[in-house]
């Protein structure tokens, strides 16, 4: 296994959380109009999705300028698993990612997510596999743990037994999973934050690559963990405050370019919509994602109200995008 040229250390500094309908590659495509450099993953597709569909484009589809850019997999077959991470090369992913945190229902009818924490040979089998089979880098994304299984010793002995099958990236959620009792919407509020763990596998594994993720909502949050860490991941404030991650790149990555404001991303991301919408894809699944970019301006609620009441008509376009912007008192 070797890393791509964009998979250095300085590119993973701050990366995109994968989130089930929200990080399609609409959404993807509009971040990276915000930062040119905060690494992009996709929602988690199953393997059963990828293996057994019968649309393979509507799974591993993406703009090429989305890179960097992983694709996470939500699986515990380590043959399959090697099989989509060769679809994945060939489709020119940067790096495959396991899902190891997910406690939706889905994942658990299919033994798959943050059920496999409590088997961390399986895990190591799954990522061994992977590794073995493509060139481009395999990385996993935990919970701190499940349910009452939630000690630092156990999630310790899942990296180190992992890690041996040469996978050097690990993002870790920062609160346990409930299986029982939370729904998965609770279960990204009410477990507790422990960054403590996190900050302790860096100093138990500090060869490996440690990435932070859960409740991070501030650039100076972010700077506060890389003090300690490699790298920090952004779920919902990514999307809920788009254009926080427009700074990223300057207090991050030393970029020297000037920021984009907000109306000449509209203007960049209305010129896709058009594109997209010239393939046959609904306006509606194209607007949703930029509600948040406008948050905290002045004239916000109106630029929601405006997409939300028009852009599902048959007569709207790209231009709804310029027209509610308008409404909006920002730059």
């Amino acid at each position: 296994m070797h890393d791509t040229s964009c998979s250095t250390i300085n590119a993973r500094k701050v990366s995109l959380a994968p989130m089930l309908d929200w990080t399609d590659k609409h959404f993807r495509y509009l971040l990276r109009l915000v930062s040119k450099n905060i690494w992009l993953y996709s929602e988690m597709v199953t393997t059963g999705g990828i293996l057994h569909g019968d649309n393979l484009p509507r799974f591993l589809a993406y703009n090429h300028e989305e890179h960097p850019l992983t694709l996470q997999l939500g699986g515990s077959d380590p043959v399959d698993l090697a099989k989509c991470c060769r679809l994945a090369e060939q489709y020119g992913y940067d790096e495959v990612n396991l899902n190891v945190g997910c406690p939706s229902d889905r994942v658990q009818s299919g033994a798959f997510g943050a059920c496999l924490m409590p088997k961390p040979d399986l895990v190591a089998d799954c990522i061994a596999g992977m590794v073995a089979s493509v060139d481009i880098p395999i990385s996993i994304k935990t919970r701190i743990g499940i349910d009452h299984e939630d000690h630092y010793e156990q999630l310790q002995a899942l990296v180190e037994t992992v890690s041996k099958t040469g996978c050097r990236y690990f993002t870790i959620h920062a609160r346990k999973a409930w299986l029982e009792g939370l729904s998965p919407k609770q279960n990204r509020d009410v477990p507790p934050l422990r960054y403590e763990f996190v900050y302790q596998l860096k100093k138990d594994f500090p060869e490996l690559h440690i990435t932070i993720n859960g409740g991070i909502k501030s650039l100076s949050e972010m700077q506060a963990h890389l003090k300690q860490l490699d790298g920090v991941m952004i779920g919902r404030e990514a999307y809920h405050n788009t254009y926080l991650m427009a700074d990223v790149d300057q207090y991050f990555y030393d970029s020297t370019q000037k920021k984009s404001t907000r109306k000449e991303i509209i203007n960049a991301y209305a010129d896709y919509v058009e594109q997209e919408m010239s393939k046959g894809v609904p306006l509606i699944h194209l607007t949703r994602h930029v509600l948040g970019l406008m948050y905290s301006c002045q004239g916000a609620k109106n630029f929601r109200r405006v997409l939300s009441e028009n852009a599902w008509k048959k007569d709207q376009g790209a231009q709804l995008l310029i027209q509610a912007a308008a409404e909006v008192d920002c730059d």
